[in-house]
C-alpha cells in the first residue's frame, strides 16, 4: 500500500489493507510512505508496518525550487524499487499523496499488477501522471472517471470507508456524549487545524442558539483557535454548557456524525464520504487553499445529489449560516429528504468492490 501525506490518502488504505487482510488472513501488507506526512503515526496505530522513501511535491508558483524535488524523486524511485525488490509484492495499490508517483511507476515497470484510488472528484496530477501504469483505476467520485484518458480502466468504488461510520448508530451515540434525543443536533468542524471562516460564522451562531431550547452544537474549533475562542466567549459572557460544547478536535468522528442532525465542514474527500455513509445532511464549505481547487468539486457532487448544501467562502456569513440552521430546526422535512439523497449517493461497498477488482482468489 502507497499513500499519505493526509488522513484522506492514509484511512482508504487502511480499510482496504483491513478488507483484505479479513479475506486473507496470513497476507503480508507493508505500507510505504514519507517521514513527514501523517502515515508516519496512523499506520503503525493501525497496526502495520511502514517503510519509508524520500520524495517531495512539485512547487507550481516556484519552478526553480524544483530542482531539489527532483533530486529526491530519482532518490525515491531508488529506494522504492530496493522495498519493492525485497518484499516481492503481488500487487500494489496507491491511494493518494506524492509517495504514491515512484511506488507504482517502479512497480508496473518491475511488472507487479499496479492499482490507483483516486478520492477526489477533480483528480491529482500524480494519479494523472501514473495512470498508463495501473491496470484500474479507483474512483471516490463517478465525476473523476471521466477526467481520466483510459476509460476501460476507470471503476466506480466510492471511497473506503473506516468500518466504525457504518457500525454507529444514532440513539447509542447521542447516549455516549449526552445528547437529548428530542435535540436538534449540529456539529462543526474544519479539520485537526481548523478552518478560520468556518469558526468565525460559528462563534456567531454559538452566541445565538447559546439562547435557544432544543439545539445542541458540538463546535470542534481546531487546536491552534481554542483557546482563542473559548476567551472570546468568556469575553462576550456567552454561557457555554450542555448546549453549545467547544472542543478542540474530535477523537471519535464516527460517534459525533452518528449523534448530529446536521454538519458544517470542509469538503475533502475523506469528509464528504463520511458524512455520506452515515447519512447526515451537511453545509459545505471547501477549502480555496487547495490544489485543483478540488474540495469545489467535492462538495458539488454532493450538492448535485441532494445530500448537501455548497456554500463558497466567498459568499459565506453567519448570518446566512444561521439562517438555513433554523430553517432546518424547523422543517424535518428537509432534513429527511437530504438524508434519503446521502444514503442513495454514498458507495457503502467501497472496499468490496476495489477488492473484487484486485483479482484475487479469481475474481
Amino acid at each position: 500500500m502507497a499513500g499519505g501525506g493526509t488522513g484522506g490518502h492514509i484511512y482508504p488504505a487502511v480499510a482496504i489493507a483491513e478488507h483484505i487482510k479479513s479475506k486473507h488472513p496470513s497476507a503480508e501488507i507493508l505500507f510505504i510512505g514519507t517521514e513527514r506526512g501523517l502515515e508516519k503515526k496512523l499506520v503503525p496505530q493501525s497496526g502495520y508496518p511502514i517503510r519509508f522513501i524520500t520524495v517531495t511535491g512539485f512547487n507550481r508558483k516556484e519552478l526553480l525550487k524544483n530542482f531539489k524535488t527532483l533530486l529526491n524523486l530519482r532518490q525515491g524511485l531508488k529506494e522504492a524499487k530496493e522495498i519493492i525488490s525485497e518484499f516481492k509484492p503481488d500487487i500494489v495499490i496507491g491511494t493518494g499523496g506524492y509517495v504514491c508517483g515512484p511506488v507504482v511507476k517502479v512497480a508496473a515497470e518491475m511488472g507487479i499488477r499496479a492499482f490507483i484510488h483516486e478520492q477526489n472528484a477533480f483528480p491529482g496530477l500524480t494519479n494523472h501522471l501514473l495512470e498508463k501504469h495501473a491496470e484500474k483505476v479507483f474512483t471516490g467520485f463517478e465525476e473523476a472517471g471521466a477526467r481520466f484518458k483510459n476509460q476501460g480502466k476507470i471503476v466506480f468504488s466510492g471511497n473506503p470507508v473506516r468500518k466504525e461510520f457504518y457500525n454507529a448508530g444514532k440513539k447509542a451515540a447521542r447516549a455516549k456524549l449526552g445528547v437529548p434525543d428530542s435535540s436538534f443536533m449540529v456539529l462543526s468542524f474544519g479539520g485537526s487545524q481548523g478552518a478560520d471562516k468556518i469558526n468565525e460564522a460559528m462563534a456567531e451562531a454559538a452566541a445565538v442558539f447559546s439562547d435557544i431550547d432544543g439545539i445542541v452544537l458540538f463546535f470542534a474549533t481546531g487546536s491552534r483557535h481554542y483557546s482563542g475562542i473559548v476567551s472570546g466567549f468568556e469575553e462576550r459572557g456567552i454561557r457555554l454548557g450542555e448546549n453549545i460544547r467547544i472542543l478542540p478536535y474530535l477523537d471519535e468522528m464516527d460517534q459525533y456524525l452518528a449523534a448530529c442532525d446536521i454538519v458544517i465542514s470542509r469538503a475533502g474527500a475523506l469528509t464528504v464520504s463520511e458524512i455520506a455513509v452515515s447519512g447526515k445532511p451537511a453545509i459545505l464549505v471547501p477549502s480555496p487553499n487547495v490544489t485543483g481547487n478540488h474540495q469545489y468539486f467535492n462538495a458539488k457532487a454532493a450538492s448535485e445529489r441532494g445530500g448537501a448544501i455548497l456554500m463558497e467562502e466567498k459568499g459565506f456569513s453567519a448570518e446566512g449560516l444561521i439562517s438555513i440552521l433554523l430553517k432546518m430546526k424547523n422543517n424535518r422535512g428537509i432534513l429527511e429528504e437530504m438524508e434519503k439523497a446521502c444514503t442513495h449517493a454514498s458507495q457503502v461497498r467501497a472496499v468490496e468492490v476495489i477488492y473484487s477488482n484486485l483479482g484475487i482468489d479469481g475474481s
